[in-house]
């Protein structure tokens, strides 16, 4: 009866496995297709510092966070983030948060006149964790309350769902642990309940090097492509667009210490 019973675990293991991959690949390769047609622009920069407090014996845990982005390499900042949130894990493979932050957009050429935009934003995210051997996948969705404030006086208010799959390589270890150097990959779908339903994708590679169990280096590059939706105006057909950026990414992640037996993967909150 015991051998039946791994024998069947065995099995689900390997359908999920290669299902997992399956969709990886799928969601990648369609990503790059899309990338490829978007308009060439200048590379931007994504300068990322986070703390995080992992979830511990009592399981709940947190993180702050603060991102500045440029419009070309190191200069022509436009951009920044300050969040934070607080989590729960439910298990080694199951976490549960609440978060929200200020985003801030302004004019790089006009620094001195003021944001264009304040976003004040509002999550609630489920994240599903697998730990395949050698491979390590990251499932996270997240619902999103979005309330701006344009310099023109407008006060829009918008939802929006994201999905994200990250995978994880670790390349001297079997686990991401303290001396790992390790590569990461994701694909991020960003929707409209309104619609345009599809309203972004974010693709990004990089590596990183975990130094001990608290400090965590990535640099990689990550490219965000919008898409404006068809319109149809006075008789004349404006198909689909899309446009997107390259940036170079520099993430520095900080554990603060508190025990815990479990791997945890080198995630980026963002």
């Amino acid at each position: 009866m015991q051998t039946v019973t791994n024998h069947t675990m065995v099995n689900r293991f390997r359908v999920t496995f290669y299902f997992t991959i399956s969709l990886f690949i799928c969601t990648l390769s369609r990503s790059l297709a899309q990338t490829s047609l978007t308009p060439a622009t200048p590379w931007g920069t994504w300068l990322i510092g986070t703390l995080v407090l992992p979830g511990g014996e009592k399981k709940w845990g947190g993180f702050a966070e603060v991102q500045a982005r440029s419009n070309g390499v190191f200069n022509q900042y436009f951009y920044n983030e300050l969040k934070g949130g607080i989590s729960y894990d439910i298990d080694k493979n199951f976490s549960v948060m609440v978060a929200g932050g200020r985003y801030a957009t302004y004019d790089y050429q006009a620094l001195s006149d003021g944001p264009l935009t304040i976003e004040k934003r509002l999550w609630e995210q489920f994240t599903i964790n697998q730990y395949l051997s050698r491979l390590k996948f990251e499932h996270r969705y997240r619902i999103e309350q979005r309330w701006f404030d344009n310099r023109d006086g407008t006060t829009p208010y918008r939802n929006r769902i994201r999905y994200r799959l990250n995978m994880f390589v670790p390349l001297n270890n079997h686990t991401v642990t303290a001396k790992t150097a390790f590569l990461s990959m994701y694909d991020e779908i960003f929707l409209n309940p309104i619609g345009p339903t599809f309203e972004r994708n974010r693709i990004y590679a990089g590596i990183g090097y975990q130094f001990d169990q608290q400090l965590i280096l990535q640099v990689g590059w990550v490219n965000q492509t919008n898409y404006n939706p068809a319109t149809f105006e006075s008789g004349v057909y404006t198909p689909q667009s899309a446009t997107g950026k390259n940036n170079l990414v520099v993430g520095l992640i900080y554990r603060l210490k508190r025990k815990s037996a479990s791997e945890r993967l080198p995630t980026q909150p963002d």
